[in-house]
């Protein structure tokens, strides 16, 4: 079991808190989520983003292995600390083979094989992690053998589309994809253990933190080489602006009544609870943040370009529909915590929908005008609403 010194690993409580080493582990995360940006950003078509989407869907999966690990035994302690270093190397190859990952250079070595062989090295450095904390437990062990199978198929279909290029390879990718969610969800979660609410919430509170991170050091990546001007200040400071109405939406109210229905809910179904609304559910907030930044990118090579050139295509489609999607995250996480709807944001994310082909004529500077004053909008109401009397007591009106 998770707690035994003879399984050299050790158990966490109620009230763990995420470690110095999961931070360490998030910092390539930023890495992985930076690459992929500046990938769509080389290849802006719909093959390309979609290609980078899946990317990010490959390493989100990773880094969700690894944080339920750390809430059933310690990260800093015993086997789980070698085991999550190693797991840092390896998603670190992953993120420095990202601009080879479907196209590979001249020379050197084969970037999507390079991809494939360091996702296997994760996988099984977490299945075998995974193999030892179950050690005594049936159930768990039993539970880890089915969940293996999805993940040896994702993998073998990885291997397969390094040998392969353009729409077929993008097909295998898609395909491994699948494996590797869709028979996560098909294992009855009953089988898995979940120890600590907070530590769970915490530790996905910190990577919407990351992502949001991500998307302000691309406004800055936008801007190189530039010369600074008002038109450049004025449009980073629209872009953080968005960043900081995305943080207020989620850190406001969301982090609080997630982790709330955690804790509420009864022991035997909480991993499912804890799979949704997390593993799944915060799929589209972080994609949402990742096509943000792509478009906070662009726009700024606009401005810094042409004042009066509107972005267009993929990059104001990723620019409203990145937001739009966040929002629908959050929708379908308070959904599935709270089982409320929250009407303004759903609004909100098909108003941001309806505008793109209303916007597209406009400079970008005007275009990211409008996304900041729908979201100013939609904070500014969240925010009065949350101070009436009649929801003091219930932050999860909000």
């Amino acid at each position: 079991m998770a707690g035994s010194r003879r399984g050299r690993t050790v158990g966490t409580g109620a009230d763990q808190s995420v470690t110095t080493l999961e931070l360490f582990f998030d910092l390539v995360f930023v890495f992985a989520l930076t690459q992929i940006t500046e990938l769509m950003a080389h290849d802006l078509t719909w093959h390309g983003v979609v290609r980078g989407l899946f990317l990010l869907g490959l390493l989100w999966w990773s880094w969700a292995a690894y944080s339920w690990v750390c809430n059933i035994a310690k990260a800093d302690e015993g086997a789980v600390r070698a085991v999550l270093l190693g797991a840092m190397a390896a998603m670190f190859v992953i993120a420095l083979a990202v601009p080879e990952a479907f196209d590979d250079l001249p020379g050197g070595l084969s970037g999507p094989v390079v991809i494939a062989i360091a996702y296997f090295v994760l996988r099984a450095m977490h299945l075998a992690l995974l193999w030892t904390i179950a050690r005594g437990d049936r159930v768990l062990r039993r539970t880890v053998a089915y969940y293996a199978v999805g993940k040896v198929v994702a993998t073998a279909l990885l291997l397969v589309a390094s040998q392969y290029h353009g729409i077929t390879q993008t097909l295998l990718w898609a395909g491994a994809l699948a494996a590797d969610y869709v028979s996560t969800y098909l294992v009855d979660a009953r089988g898995w253990r979940f120890n600590s609410p907070a530590h769970w919430a915490e530790r996905h509170g910190l990577v919407i933190i990351i992502a949001l991170g991500e998307s302000i050091v691309e406004i800055g990546v936008g801007v190189t080489g530039l010369p600074i001007s008002w038109p450049i200040l004025v449009a980073s400071l629209l872009g953080l602006a968005v960043c900081a109405a995305l943080w207020w939406l989620y850190f406001g109210s969301a982090v609080h009544y997630g982790e709330r229905a955690l804790t509420a809910e009864p022991a035997e179904t909480r991993p499912w609870l804890a799979r949704d609304a997390y593993t799944y559910l915060h799929v589209p907030m972080v994609a949402g943040i990742v096509l943000l930044a792509l478009g906070l990118k662009k726009v700024l090579e606009y401005v810094g370009d042409d004042l009066s050139r509107p972005l267009h295509g993929i990059g104001l489609f990723a620019l409203y529909a990145g937001t739009a999607l966040y929002l629908a995250g959050l929708v379908g996480f308070k959904r599935r915590t709270i089982h409320r709807w929250t009407l303004p944001r759903l609004i909100t994310a098909a108003l941001l929908l309806v505008a793109v082909p209303l916007v597209h004529a406009l400079p970008a500077l005007a275009q990211l005008v409008v996304l900041t004053a729908l979201l100013t909008a939609l904070a500014t109401l969240e925010t009065r609403e949350s101070s009436q009397p009649r929801q003091a007591h219930d932050p999860a009106a909000n």
